[in-house]
């Protein structure tokens, strides 16, 4: 797996997994699409972590700055 996740985006998805898990926790969302939530929340702070998403591959994408 070659990294293709930069330390920006990093950022953003850990910051958007957090406002996901502070909503569903003060009950702003909740059922189904509270649940959904939580696990594209999971999805994005495991995906910060391991530096690589599997869509960024699949559509040739990278936010990871090129090192010189």
């Amino acid at each position: 797996m070659k990294a293709n996740v930069g330390s920006t985006d990093k950022i953003i998805r850990i910051i958007a997994a957090i406002i996901i898990a502070v909503l569903y926790y003060t009950g702003q969302i909740s059922g189904t699409i509270g649940i959904v939530l939580l696990v594209l929340g999971a999805v994005l702070v495991l995906t910060s972590l391991v530096n690589f998403c599997p869509l960024y591959m699949l559509f040739r994408i990278s936010t990871k700055a090129e090192q010189k």
